[in-house]
């Protein structure tokens, strides 16, 4: 019986000059999913991108620089 847990960024939304990150945790039992859940963050423009997903660094440059 094998768990893995995952995370990844799922859902990228922009709200005005805000963007709001969804990130999905999985954990998987022998590959079938058991559970799942959501955290949310919201970036503000001038917030420190270095953590980030790749996709949300991409979305939050090209929306930043209009």
């Amino acid at each position: 019986m094998a768990l893995t847990e995952t995370q990844s960024v799922d859902v990228v939304e922009v709200v005005g000059s805000n963007i709001q990150v969804r990130t999905a945790t999985i954990i998987l039992r022998d590959d079938v999913e058991i559970s799942r859940s959501f955290h949310r963050h919201v970036l503000a423009q001038g917030d420190d991108l270095s953590s980030q997903d790749p996709k949300v660094v991409a979305i939050a440059t090209a929306v930043w620089s209009l």
